[in-house]
């Protein structure tokens, strides 16, 4: 079944899967199976690997009211000297890693979450020591000696370059619930798709995943 979705300002065609939620057990068993094909050719994988693309962003505090549905009553964590901001939002810096505020502090646009239920202020969202860039910043597990920091892929996924508007990442962050072969791509920052599980998506897209082939270029 194809569905067709309002986003982006445009009319998309797309697969089902970028609406589904996660079939978790059913991608990583694709994903082995796809890679396993791959490493049997005789020149091997050769920089080339079958990934899942997914999605993270920097949530904007101001998306985050009553009127939306979400739980926006003020509340502040540690780290953040005593000023409050709407606890879903919080919520969402804490899994996503930073947030926009509304209201700058001492020149700084963001906060973004330290272990320990701890949040500080920031100039910039940035992952392994450089600023995030919207489409083009990706995130990977650690630990994969092909896959790894710094690396240049291109994912020619025709459902990746319509959400994104791209398909050349670079692999500068990661994060503890990321898997094997999963590429986690940047979006940029937005306002949220809605409360609940949506808090995880930005208001632009449905994007949930999307298969692709990855071939290292750099």
């Amino acid at each position: 079944m194809i569905t067709i979705i309002a986003g982006l300002g445009i009319l998309r065609v797309i697969c089902p899967e970028v609406r589904a939620d996660i079939p978790w057990p059913e991608v990583v068993q694709r994903l082995a199976y796809e890679n396993e094909r791959l490493a049997r050719r005789p020149q091997g994988h050769n920089g080339e690997y079958f990934v899942v693309c997914t999605l993270y962003y920097t949530p904007v505090e101001s998306g985050f009211t009553f009127e939306r549905g979400f739980d926006a009553r003020p509340v502040t964590k540690p780290g953040l000297h005593g000023r409050n901001y709407p606890r879903d939002f919080l919520r969402s810096v804490k899994k996503e890693g930073f947030g926009r505020i509304t209201t700058p502090v001492n020149g700084h646009h963001y906060i973004c979450y330290n272990s320990g239920g701890s949040f500080a202020f920031s100039s910039r969202p940035t992952g392994g020591g450089g600023t995030l860039v919207a489409r083009y910043s990706a995130a990977a597990k650690l630990g994969q000696s092909s896959l790894r920091h710094g690396v240049i892929i291109d994912t020619p996924s025709p459902t990746v370059n319509e959400v994104f508007g791209s398909t050349r990442w670079k692999i500068v962050d990661t994060g503890g619930g990321l898997r094997r072969w999963q590429i986690d791509l940047y979006y940029g920052e937005d306002e949220p798709l809605g409360p609940g599980r949506f808090m995880g998506r930005p208001r632009g897209t449905t994007f949930e995943y999307a298969y692709s082939n990855a071939k290292i270029v750099k």
